[in-house]
């Protein structure tokens, strides 16, 4: 899972296994180590996060607060996305 960045115990990251054809741009989330029913986001064109799941049942402050961390870190995300992926498409 290649890692985009952590804010404090959290890890925001990809899967390196995704779909044939490549899902949208997202992140998965999770505290500690990565699982494979992360809380998921998409990121948009406009370069806002929606909330594709919550699977690993975060409150909403906690949403909320990871949700604008990763839109300050939105160019970071797409770059490293299209660096592992080498194509991009958004969800909307």
């Amino acid at each position: 899972m290649p890692q985009v960045f952590k804010i404090g115990s959290y890890w925001v990251y990809f899967w390196a296994n995704e779909n044939k054809p490549l899902e949208p741009i997202h992140v998965h989330i999770s505290k500690g180590k990565p699982t494979a029913n992360a809380t998921k986001f998409w990121i948009t064109k406009s370069g806002k996060c929606l909330l594709a799941n919550n699977n690993s049942d975060y409150d909403r402050i906690t949403l909320n607060y990871l949700s604008k961390i990763i839109e300050a870190n939105k160019d970071i995300v797409i770059d490293k996305w299209l660096s592992f992926f080498g194509e991009i498409t958004y969800f909307c």
